[in-house]
């Protein structure tokens, strides 16, 4: 199997995002700022690991014509599982993308207790969301993500990539006050 990278996946995701919100948390910080700059981005690092699918749901819940895409990490989503469940428990048009790369980024990029053994998609479908989608391989990614992203959420995909042991997780390229005064001001217009 050839894994797809990070930045591969979020390449992906870019093409088909449309005008959704996206928020980004970890590792994915440093990456989709080269492949996106709209004012409807958002870079979370807060110290409280895994409140990204939170803070996602209320935005989708204000913003349900619009709909928010989170991308979280697999060491915030153990943080936070039973976010799933209230997720489950809305009809929020919510895109909770989960990027496995079985490390956490945050501490130095260890490994993580669900490291190569746990199915996030499979977990969240038992918390009771309906959609749930699963990718390993660049070429299906990019062949399904359309579907993947389509129609209306609670949606979970997980995104299986190549993790490098030591990464660090990068520093936003706004602070969290001008992030804030960006995105309020686009969801205004």
């Amino acid at each position: 199997m050839n894994m797809m990278t990070h930045q591969q996946a979020l390449e992906v995701l870019a093409a088909h995002r449309g005008e959704r919100i996206v928020i980004t948390t970890m590792g994915s910080v440093g990456i989709w700022p080269k492949l996106s700059d709209s004012p409807l981005d958002f870079h979370y690092m807060p110290s409280a690991m895994g409140e990204g699918s939170a803070l996602g749901l209320g935005l989708a819940l204000a913003q349900p014509q619009r709909g928010v895409i989170v991308v979280n990490g697999e060491g915030c989503m153990l943080m936070n599982l039973g976010n799933l469940v209230t997720i489950a428990s809305t009809s929020a048009n919510l895109f909770l993308i989960i990027i496995d790369n079985g490390l956490y980024e945050v501490t130095g990029g260890q490994p993580t207790a669900a490291a190569g053994h746990a199915d996030f998609s499979g977990i969240a479908k038992a918390a009771g969301i309906e959609r749930t989608y699963s990718f390993a391989e660049l070429d299906d990614w990019k062949n399904r993500a359309a579907e993947a992203l389509g129609g209306k959420g609670p949606v979970v995909i997980t995104l299986k990539v190549e993790g490098r042991l030591g990464q660090k997780t990068p520093k936003p390229p706004r602070t969290m006050a001008e992030q804030i005064a960006r995105l309020a001001a686009a969801i205004r217009s």
